[in-house]
């Protein structure tokens, strides 16, 4: 039997090895990769339960394992010789703090969370670093117990949530002139926002407005220059500002409210000097997140995970035109992802969360000191201040 001529040149190539199945656009074709990534990411994604912040416990287990075999008196005593943190001290549910702290803001968004558990908590010393940056390298002997908001794998810091949460965050005049505080507060703020905004609504656009903190990234700026329709990116002033050098040769651009952020389906989150305090608000926005690099955590983070509730991006942003792309060529798997991640920040990053890790941590890490504390009389006691608010 002949075949029709049609079909040979057909025949050939397949002969030789070309595959007809991916073939095609939008949900096959070109983005068949990504696909079969996200679908293989929420098939192995498993839930974690919303109770007791349990969603986030293996973070302090890991954190908390080289010391399994208990914190010395002499450990604790070389740790604060270093001043490689604030010292704080727990004893018959009253919280004193040595006289100086780098940060007083900081220091006081810390001890807003330590104050409402106090009464659960044992007796306990430690010492927090409110530093940007964490203090423990992987190859310091022995290991310090120091904690810290923000770590990368090469670092041995224990994370505690970030003082952030209550007051202390970065002044972003004119918007939060005292600093971007009161998660209670934002999370209601951005929800309405997001309300406001449901996806159809939303411009198909990435979104950026930040300061240069990093060279990292001025990619996202320049894409934004030569493909508007793909991305508004700009850079807005820091303290540091000093010429339109340091916002990549053109003026600075006005600082937006992360509550208007949600009018764009696309928001891209970067490192800030550690990890950046962005990230938990964006999610909020019901838009999909887009984050730049893993290397950097905080203790919510590695239960956040790529392809099921954010969009992952190469430090260098080598993939994100493609990525861009791909999200607006499939917009129904890109609003499923962005329900995922507003649905976990919103589930697991309660307030009550937060208080919870925190008691959480300070009862595991006190039951690892192998002494009795001696309250040191030069100390302040730390009182309850009530109604701050920083928005």
């Amino acid at each position: 039997m002949k075949l029709p001529w049609l079909l040979i040149p057909l025949l050939i190539l397949q002969f030789c090895g070309v595959d007809f199945s991916v073939a095609g656009s939008g949900n096959g074709g070109r983005w068949q990769i990504y696909l079969e990534k996200i679908t293989k990411a929420t098939q192995l994604y498993k839930p974690c339960s919303p109770y007791n912040c349990s969603c986030h416990l293996s973070v302090l287990n890991d954190d908390l394992r080289p010391f399994r075999e208990g914190v010395s008196e002499e450990l604790m005593a070389d740790t604060l010789r270093r001043g490689v943190g604030t010292h704080y001290q727990i004893i018959n549910g009253k919280l004193y703090r040595e006289q100086n702290c780098m940060f007083p803001a900081r220091c006081s968004g810390v001890e807003h969370f330590i104050l409402q558990v106090i009464d659960k908590l044992p007796d306990v010393e430690m010492v927090v670093n409110v530093r940007d940056y964490p203090q423990v390298p992987g190859w310091v002997q022995p290991i310090l117990p120091v904690l810290s908001f923000s770590k990368t794998a090469d670092y041995q810091d224990i994370m505690y949530p970030a003082w952030t949460f209550w007051e202390g965050g970065p002044a972003v005049w004119p918007i939060y002139p005292t600093g971007l505080g009161r998660w209670d507060l934002m999370r209601d703020d951005l929800k309405k926002s997001a309300a406001q905004w449901p996806w159809k609504r939303k411009e198909s656009r990435g979104f950026f407005r930040g300061s240069r903190t990093s060279p990292e990234r001025d990619p996202l700026v320049l894409l934004s220059r030569e493909a508007p329709d793909l991305v508004d990116a700009e850079y807005t002033k820091n303290q540091a500002w000093k010429s339109e050098k340091d916002t990549l040769g053109r003026p600075p651009a006005q600082e937006i409210p992360l509550v208007e952020h949600c009018q764009y389906k696309y928001l891209f989150n970067f490192r800030g000097v550690a990890a950046s305090f962005r990230l938990k608000h964006l999610f909020l926005c019901g838009s999909l997140v887009f984050h730049v690099g893993e290397e950097w955590l905080e203790f919510f983070y590695p239960q956040l995970l790529p392809w099921v509730h954010y969009i992952p991006v190469k430090q260098d942003l080598s993939d994100l035109r493609e990525l861009l792309q791909f999200v607006k060529e499939n917009d129904d798997i890109a609003q499923e992802i962005a329900v995922r991640g507003q649905r976990f920040i919103l589930d697991h990053l309660r307030m009550e969360d937060v208080s919870c890790y925190w008691e959480r941590l300070l009862t595991e890490f006190g039951g690892l000191l192998k002494y009795k504390l001696q309250r040191k009389t030069n100390y302040n006691q730390v009182i309850h201040k009530h109604g701050r608010t920083e928005l």
